[in-house]
């Protein structure tokens, strides 16, 4: 019987398991499909405090797993395929064997939709990115592009206008999904273009490594054209990974765990961390913040339990 198991192995679980391995408690950590979380996809972080020269993404989260491991926390290369959380103890079914556990902390974070082309896939990190706030700063006075017709994709095109040339806007619509007033701020933005109804079909680096063009065709015509372009951001959401926990605890309709008071979740004993029910911040640092907050409510509520 473990006290706590933590899914996730992003800053979220990571901190999470820095606070509950200090606490004598020697959490489990099942590392997930995406081991590192989103931070594992980043080259450069400069926005996490105490780096004053910044910081490579996978360097940061492997950091934060030995500091874990330090204090006793147990690494588990695997996935949780299926859950029991509604009776005591918690029940996990991990790669096909079940493991019990009297409190559990879901950090298993929001994978980026991609446009899953090959040539994208290789240059993430080099070019091409899914956050506009962690990477946008890398394009100054550059060409960057985002992809996407929702408000996520119109708050990304304006914060990226601080930083880039131009920003061009494409969609595979010629309407939008975003709210009038995220999508009349675009439009009024001089340094935003729109290429819609429009579609990426390669992603090219010109043997440099990074991106420098893209191909695109006009869904309409049919026509195939080429732009330049430093930056590509890809921004047509986020999937929560909450699959396994699907009619045991509260998600609202986007899958999204929601939250009943600080880290806490519809099931006793089960608490969130990061991305996983941030939809709005998904900052390592916020994501931190929501791993010390999950690993002290455990503490907590095991302290109250006896154990």
């Amino acid at each position: 019987m473990q006290n706590v198991v933590i899914i996730g192995s992003g800053c979220a679980g990571n901190t999470a398991a820095i606070y509950t391995a200090r606490a004598g408690l020697k959490p489990v950590v099942i590392s997930g499909h995406e081991p590192g979380g989103q931070l594992s996809l980043t080259t450069e972080v400069e926005n996490f405090p105490g780096f004053p020269e910044g910081i490579q993404g996978p360097e940061l989260v492997e950091n934060m797993k030995k500091q874990a491991q330090r204090f006793g926390a147990d690494y588990r290369h695997a996935s949780v395929i299926g859950a029991e959380l509604g009776k005591r103890p918690i029940r996990l079914n991990v790669d096909g064997e079940w493991i019990e556990t009297r409190t559990l902390i879901i950090a298993s974070g929001a994978s980026a939709r991609w446009l899953n082309l090959p040539s994208e896939q290789k240059l993430i990190g080099h070019g091409v990115s899914s956050c506009a706030t962690c990477d946008g700063f890398f394009f100054r006075d550059k060409e960057i592009m985002v992809v996407g017709g929702g408000d996520t994709a119109m708050e990304e095109a304006n914060f990226l206008t601080r930083f880039g040339r131009r920003v061009t806007l494409v969609h595979r619509r010629s309407e939008f999904r975003a709210s009038k007033i995220m999508l009349d701020r675009v439009k009024a933005n001089p340094k935003v273009e729109f290429i819609t109804p429009a579609a990426i079909q390669e992603v090219e680096d010109g043997g440099t490594g990074l991106v420098t063009g893209v191909t695109l065709k006009n869904l309409d015509s049919g026509e195939v054209f080429r732009r330049d372009v430093d930056g590509l951001f890809i921004a047509i959401g986020h999937i929560p990974n909450t699959k396994p926990f699907v009619g045991q605890i509260d998600l609202d309709p986007d899958g999204y765990i929601v939250s009943h008071g600080g880290a806490r979740t519809s099931v006793a004993g089960v608490f969130h961390a990061g991305d996983v029910q941030d939809r709005v911040y998904r900052q390592a640092i916020t994501a931190s913040g929501a791993g010390c907050m999950a690993a002290i409510e455990a503490e907590r509520f095991l302290e109250a339990e006896g154990h």
